[in-house]
């Protein structure tokens, strides 16, 4: 890095940018709207904080991001902290000692920001926001559907109604390995061939679950095919249980919202790893990134769990531009009771600072689209 370059204020770490004033208001008021959909159906909104004791942020299910972890000395304690990589572990320790004792099951909303190790070559940065719900302490199709369907209606407030919930099974390929005792070079060729969709590879590692794996490999996509194809597959008892499963969520799903688009990908196991069945992921049409991802897990000891994360960031470079807040510049001496009422319109209210002498150039000067005349909003490009 040149000197020119190190010198530079404006310079960021890797994976971290600022958000400037029209992105930042848009993205405070997307979460907003996310979190008005989650708090109508019953999740009420907690806050974890930003820092943990590493020791309780890396229990239970948030061992599964440690590896994602920035770590630091708390110099009042001398005990290792941890900065969150993901909330849904912190919601779960809150469920799980805060709110031991509130009846299940138990709805709960977050918003906040998340900072992780490294990102990914799809998802470069590192800070990442979330919003997400966690229905804990039930554990049938009724509320594997029920996240996917409060996602929907969430991004629907934001202008995304055109997105396809890409259901999975992660726990279902590790439970065909143990019932085949694959192991070694050729347990771990066939993960690799599984998560690259390399069929090659899925045959001449899989053994006698090669052909399944294929078939079921090959049936990802719609959510018709692949519930055929688990159907049919030869399945251990454990790995029928998790397809029966998902085909009770797809229909409890169907049920409320047959229009909503659904696919399923049988083998892919893609997420952090505490996910202990029916998962999703959400896109968008044309976009390769992911507007949300959750699934069941277990909360704390043996409590089920099941969630749905979404990311702001993405979720807004999907969804249709919102119009900006118009901005309405205020001469001086305005009455605070004019200003008010123009607030109550809509309008963001610029007032003048001193007495200049051309209302309509200070407007202009400071962005904004009307200047008050006579009680009225008038736009800057009509001249009044």
């Amino acid at each position: 890095m040149s000197d020119d370059a190190s010198n530079n204020p404006a310079l960021l770490p890797a994976g971290l940018r600022d958000l400037l004033p029209e992105d930042a208001e848009t993205e405070a008021a997307s979460v907003e709207a996310l979190m008005e959909v989650f708090g109508s159906h019953g999740y009420q909104r907690v806050k974890p904080p930003l820092l943990e004791f590493e020791d309780s942020l890396l229990a239970g299910s948030g061992a599964a991001v440690a590896e994602q972890t920035f770590r630091l000395m708390d110099p009042v304690s001398q005990r290792m902290m941890g900065l969150r990589a993901d909330t849904t572990p912190q919601v779960a320790r809150i469920a799980t000692t805060r709110l031991a004792h509130a009846p299940r099951p138990l709805r709960l909303s977050y918003a906040g920001q998340c900072l992780r190790v490294r990102g990914t070559q799809l998802a470069p940065d590192r800070q990442i926001g979330q919003a997400g719900i966690e229905l804990i302490g039930c554990d049938n199709p009724a509320a594997d559907a029920e996240i996917v369907l409060v996602g929907a209606e969430a991004l629907a407030s934001v202008g995304l109604t055109r997105i396809s919930f890409d259901l999975t099974l992660p726990t279902l390929v590790p439970a065909m390995l143990e019932d085949a005792a694959l192991e070694g070079g050729a347990r771990a060729g066939l993960a690799r061939g599984l998560d690259r969709k390399d069929v090659a590879a899925v045959k001449r590692h899989g053994g006698r679950l090669a052909d399944t794996l294929s078939d079921l490999l090959d049936a990802a996509g719609p959510a018709d095919r692949a519930l055929e194809a688990l159907q049919a597959a030869a399945l251990p008892p454990a790995a029928r249980e998790l397809a029966v499963r998902l085909a009770e969520a797809v229909a409890a799903i169907r049920a409320r919202a047959p229009m909503l688009r659904l696919t399923i990908d049988p083998v892919e196991f893609r997420g952090f790893h505490y996910e202990t069945g029916v998962s999703v992921t959400i896109y968008a049409p044309g976009r390769h990134e992911e507007l949300g991802r959750g699934g069941r897990y277990i909360c704390g000891e043996a409590e089920p769990a099941t969630g749905l994360t979404l990311f702001p960031d993405a979720v807004l470079r999907a969804a249709p531009p919102r119009e900006a807040r118009p901005r309405l510049f205020l001469p001086l001496g305005t009455e605070p009771e004019e200003a008010a009422r123009m607030r109550h319109l809509g309008y963001a209210t610029i007032a003048a600072l001193d007495a200049g002498s051309d209302a309509e150039a200070e407007a202009s000067r400071l962005r904004c689209s009307h200047v008050l005349r006579n009680g009225t909003a008038v736009p800057l490009s009509s001249g009044a």
